[in-house]
């Protein structure tokens, strides 16, 4: 089984994925880098905690959003920071499901800590180079969508 499966999963329907970022060169850092990787994912913005979870829950403007395979969080938002949005998705029995990565500046050991207590899957920070920033995402890109079996699309 090995590497053949892994080889399918290029050739797999493309991953939505959910970035949650409010800074807009991180958003285009972010999208820059998934388009240098070779792995066919949608990547799907917003940029503060209460449209991501409109988003999440296909409310308003979102009526038809996908629902992603992966969700890429930022602690510091406007409005609903990102330690209030990853509670009300590891609440919500529709959406606990949804792998999320917090990806944020912040090395706060506090932060860490409070990420992991309300469930999220994996913590990154940031880096401030461009060329670490993209072997960040290239690396949770590999991981993520390739190495772990998501749950499938609802």
């Amino acid at each position: 089984m090995g590497s053949a499966g892994l080889i399918h999963n290029h050739h797999a329907r493309p991953v939505e994925i959910l970035l949650v970022e409010d800074n807009p060169p991180d958003q285009d850092l972010t999208r820059e880098a998934f388009k240098q990787g070779r792995l066919n994912n949608n990547l799907h913005v917003v940029d503060d905690g209460e449209q991501a979870l409109a988003f999440l829950r296909r409310e308003g403007e979102y009526g038809n959003a996908p629902r992603p395979g992966l969700i890429l969080l930022d602690l510091n938002l406007p409005r609903m920071d990102g330690r209030e949005v990853l509670k009300e998705i590891k609440g919500d029995a529709a959406l606990s499901s949804i792998p999320v990565v917090v990806l944020t500046t912040s090395n706060d050991e506090a932060d860490v800590l409070k990420s992991y207590q309300l469930h999220a899957n994996c913590y990154l920070t940031k880096p401030v180079e461009f060329d670490n920033f993209t072997n960040v995402v290239r690396s949770l890109e590999h991981f993520w969508l390739t190495v772990v079996q998501l749950p499938s699309v609802q």
